[in-house]
């Protein structure tokens, strides 16, 4: 994730994570050994800033995921707009979320963090076995609004 505003390392003039900076994410996890393929669909952007950042901040952390435990040797980012929402699919190859020997302790609160900041859009996140093998992680991010103190548009 990178250090926050204000401590040692921070860069000011870097751009905000987005789904713009996403080649950043896939080159780490090939450098990692895993092989990722990003497909478009729809309208994918420009994106709001809430959504763009969620976006954003679920592929890093489902790449983290299948890099820690998934044993996997590729994934795929499925990113497909329709205009009012964003839907974000990654999926891997991997041994799925079997036991792991090496785990111990309680798990993660990765799946968690992950649905909690689609839910604060509106959206929401889906994690589990996916058809076939490996692991699938679905987020649906409304990429528009409207608060109670708004009227509907007519």
């Amino acid at each position: 994730q990178g250090p926050l505003a204000g401590e040692p390392g921070y860069d000011m003039t870097a751009p905000a994570p987005g789904l713009g900076r996403l080649g950043e994410l896939t080159d780490a996890a090939g450098a990692a050994g895993l092989a990722v393929t990003v497909h478009r669909t729809g309208d994918t952007g420009p994106l709001p800033v809430e959504a763009d950042l969620a976006a954003y901040r679920i592929v890093q952390e489902s790449l983290t995921n299948v890099a820690r435990h998934a044993r996997a040797t590729r994934a795929d980012i499925h990113l497909d707009g329709d205009g009012g929402r964003l839907t974000v699919t990654v999926t891997d190859d991997g041994r799925g979320p079997a036991a792991d020997p090496a785990r111990t302790g309680p798990p993660g609160s990765g799946i968690t963090g992950m649905r909690e900041r689609a839910r604060a859009l509106g959206g929401d996140l889906t994690a589990g076995p996916a058809p076939g093998g490996g692991f699938s992680v679905r987020a649906t991010l409304p990429l528009a609004r409207t608060t109670a103190t708004e009227e509907p548009r007519r």
